[in-house]
């Protein structure tokens, strides 16, 4: 397997298992949960080197993965009170939980060089030099770990399908019938948390909190159900993959930026030709209602 090819196949698996979630994140308006979690994970990696003075990638995910659920149930606890709203109890959960990490480093692991590029924010253009033994053939790491995490995320949402979709339409009425909103919420964000971490170390955390927010919003202004629209979410995170790595290569550029640009994109053409929502749309419609009012004008 060619190194261009995996490295689009890695950013393809990190735009599906994003894709399944984002546009609940969206929905739910818990966009910025991802960015929250790219933060908080610090202790969590500075806690495995103190008890186990090791950088090894697997103890790293683990001890990062668990502060990224801290993290998400501490936020979900705090909007749960009813008195701080979801955005503001981001602000106070993940800044405590980082400062906690930078304390942690000065005062306990000052000299171990921590680096989260190499720790946990990866990047992808070394993701075909990671890899592993598979039944004796060499593969690289990153495939058969998002693709596990893939079939996670699907086996999710194929359990939780209507229960997911009724407590993020309606949760009062899914309360009333037996269902709990909060419940669904915290796995959701748990999911999200774990999905999040996983990827950090393959492709980095720029493109992870770009691949789980901007193509759910795009695809937010053109589908109008769910099941559209995470078919389009996962599709426009394809589109990132394969057009942001040709754009890198042509340009001699960063291969995440170049995906996240193009993901940018999207979101930019949906916001302008969205046919319901988009801003051409609008214009056109105020056209029309102006015409409209001045022909019953002349008419009158």
């Amino acid at each position: 397997m060619s190194d261009g090819l995996v490295i689009v196949l890695t950013a393809g698996l990190v735009a599906t298992a994003c894709g399944l979630l984002g546009p609940l994140l969206v929905l739910r308006r818990q966009a910025l949960m991802s960015d929250a979690v790219a933060h908080a994970v610090l202790p969590g990696i500075v806690l495995v080197f103190i008890l186990f003075a090791t950088r090894a990638p697997l103890p790293v995910i683990v001890g990062a993965a668990a502060f990224g659920v801290i993290c998400v149930l501490a936020i979900d606890a705090l909007r749960a009170t009813g008195l701080v709203r979801v955005d503001a109890a981001i602000g106070i959960v993940f800044p405590a939980l980082f400062a906690l990490g930078v304390i942690g480093i000065s005062s306990f692991a000052s000299g171990a060089h921590i680096d989260l590029d190499a720790t946990v924010y990866g990047e992808i253009a070394f993701a075909p030099f990671r890899t592993v033994d598979i039944l004796g053939i060499e593969v690289a790491r990153s495939i058969p770990l998002l693709g596990a995490v893939v079939a996670v995320n699907v086996g999710l949402l194929a359990l939780l399908w209507k229960e997911l979709k009724l407590t993020t339409f309606d949760p009062e009425f899914a309360r009333t019938i037996g269902f709990s909103p909060r419940l669904l919420s915290r796995l959701l964000l748990v999911a999200v948390a774990v999905t999040a971490v996983i990827a950090f170390e393959s492709v980095g955390a720029i493109l992870v909190v770009t691949m789980l927010i901007v193509p759910a919003a795009a695809s937010y202004l053109i589908a109008q159900r769910l099941l559209p629209l995470v078919v389009l979410t996962v599709a426009i995170g394809w589109l990132s993959a394969l057009a942001g790595f040709e754009s890198a290569r042509a340009l001699d550029a960063s291969i995440a930026g170049a995906m996240g640009l193009v993901a940018s994109a999207c979101f930019v053409v949906a916001l302008l030709a969205s046919p319901r929502y988009g801003v051409l749309a609008r214009v056109l419609q105020r056209r029309r209602s102006r015409a409209a009012i001045r022909r019953a004008i002349a008419d009158a």
